[in-house]
């Protein structure tokens, strides 16, 4: 059995969420993000249209709902953000928790600039205000884009909104996981669905509507045998899900002791794919419009994917169809709502965990991490530079950070602690969806085995041809810089001592209990003897 803890842990009275529904909309609120709307539709077109739904279905349920289980059974059991839940699993892996924490922090400051950017444009769309010459409007006139360069040079139209959007994180943050994510999210992401899904019927009626929706559906099923479509599919699904980089595992820190955490995680996973779906057409019925304008083929038209579809190809198209500044208003406010909801989730990461690390205040932790992501984020992205730097940093954390934490989280949990089995058995006790051995292997093998191809064809490729013909010293500083930024924070925190080392270093009474064989022995009679069932075959 296990052992009972001297001290009792300093969370007993962790803040939960108030309902489960809070914690699924919460967390489908993460997931979807700026990339399911400017990222999806543009990878499917690229890899087989249709035919892709093959791969991106089969990456879903081998990849990305497993490890999505491995985050939430890892913060369900543990209780803690990613520092905290890897040390009470192991002391010696509390740096792989800090490596996902300070990865929170480097996608923080950037991803905020994006947000500001589409809040600006929301504001734009009432009356066109980007003109007819979308591309010079957003590169040169909004965001001034200069030289690969360090700069200094402010930039007050990207400045202001940024801040609001910091000052607005914070006070959410300072609210609390019931009071302020929680509520935030339950109004948020179902306008987010109804603005969207708005925005679709409007696309849908556009002359040259069914042209799009056929370039994005019909198949190629050449494309199923190209070895780089199937990576596309499981990148595409890792990275929208918002998994392997500490989120999650806060997220499931909160929820009750007996919540269902596998069902949850099914409601979310299949919400994101449905809503990056529904973004496909809504974007390609769009750009059928935008071709039928042009009398040429969606095949021809170019920025279709990334910032310069939605803030250089879809403002061209909105300001060419009746209604327009509805349209662009509704796809403005969508981008707000799905960054701004996924940009709290990942300040919540920092923020818990600084919280735990010095046992300080919630409201402390959120006003010094907001304060220091702030000033950081506007100072490095509200500049000339900022789109450059923004490029540049995004590629690097999101294709290696990323990545690489997925990686080593998944190998230490499963090979070298050999957790594998103490965290299927947690949510097998408290959840109605099973795992059985297979998810062990498919987190264990499947996924490092496809990530760790997918890290190194990146790799090399960088290395091999730089990125965009950025100069060399640019991405040894914001790039490689990045990586090394990365794995020296991870060991500078764990050198901190905790403030509350008692607690930080007691044995933690994680429940259930389980005893050495794997069997349960500290749940409710009914749910042990179902799961030791499961344990015994």
């Amino acid at each position: 059995m296990a052992t009972r803890s001297a001290t009792p842990p300093a969370n007993q009275t962790r803040e939960q969420w108030n309902h489960s529904a809070g914690f699924i909309l919460a967390a489908i609120g993460s997931a979807l993000g700026l990339g399911n709307i400017w990222r999806f539709p543009g990878v499917a077109y690229a890899s087989g249209s249709g035919a892709f739904l093959i791969p991106y279905l089969v990456a879903l349920l081998t990849a990305g709902i497993p490890i999505l289980f491995l985050d939430y059974a890892i913060g369900h059991r543990f209780r803690g953000a990613p520092p905290l839940a890897f040390r009470r699993m192991a002391k010696w892996a509390e740096p792989l928790g800090w490596f996902q924490t300070a990865l929170l922090f480097v996608i923080s400051v950037y991803y905020a600039a994006v947000v500001a950017w589409a809040a600006s444009y929301f504001i734009f769309s009432f009356d066109l205000g980007w003109g007819d010459d979308t591309q010079t409007f957003f590169l040169s006139d909004y965001l001034q884009v200069g030289d690969p360069v360090v700069s200094l040079t402010p930039v007050l139209g990207v400045m202001i909104p940024m801040i609001l959007v910091w000052v607005a994180v914070g006070v959410i943050l300072g609210l609390g996981v019931a009071r302020g994510l929680e509520k935030v999210n339950m109004i948020f992401i179902p306008l987010l669905v109804v603005a969207f899904i708005a925005l679709v019927i409007r696309a849908l009626l556009l002359p040259g509507a069914l042209d799009g929706l056929d370039a994005f559906f019909t198949p190629n099923w050449s494309a199923l045998a190209d070895p780089n479509v199937w990576i596309a599919a499981y990148a595409q699904i890792f990275f929208s899900l918002s998994i392997a980089f500490g989120i999650m595992i806060t997220y499931a820190s909160y929820q009750r002791r007996k919540a269902n955490m596998t069902s949850a995680g099914l409601v979310v996973a299949f919400a994101n794919s449905s809503f990056e779906i529904l973004a496909g057409i809504g974007v390609f019925a769009t750009l059928g419009f935008m071709a039928h304008q042009q009398a040429t083929q969606v095949s021809d038209l170019e920025g279709l994917t990334g910032p310069i579809l939605s803030f250089v190809t879809f403002p061209k198209v909105i300001s060419e169809m009746p209604g327009g500044n509805v349209f662009g208003m509704l796809f403005f406010a969508s981008l707000v709502i799905a960054g701004f909801t996924s940009l709290i989730s990942i300040v919540q990461g920092i923020s818990a965990s600084i919280q735990e690390k010095f046992a300080t205040s919630r409201v402390f932790a959120a006003v010094i991490v907001t304060i220091v992501c702030g000033v950081i984020s506007i100072g490095l992205f509200g500049t000339t530079s900022g789109l450059i730097a923004l490029d540049t940093v995004d590629m690097w954390s999101n294709n290696l950070g990323i990545v690489f934490s997925a990686i080593i989280m998944a190998i230490v949990t499963i090979w070298i602690m050999r957790k594998g089995k103490e965290l299927r058995i947690h949510l097998n006790t408290v959840s109605t969806f099973h795992v059985g051995p297979w998810w062990t292997v498919l987190v264990g093998l499947l996924g490092p085995a496809v990530l760790g191809f997918m890290l190194i064809q990146r790799v090399i490729t960088l290395i091999a041809d730089g990125y965009e013909g950025y100069p060399n010293w640019y991405l040894g500083v914001f790039g490689w810089g990045t990586i090394a930024f990365l794995i020296v924070i991870s060991f500078v925190m764990t050198a901190i001592p905790w403030r509350n080392k008692a607690d930080a270093d007691a044995r933690f009474d994680a429940w259930p209990e389980i005893d050495r064989a794997g069997r349960v022995t500290g749940a409710p009679t009914n749910t042990a003897n179902t799961v030791n069932k499961e344990v015994g075959r």
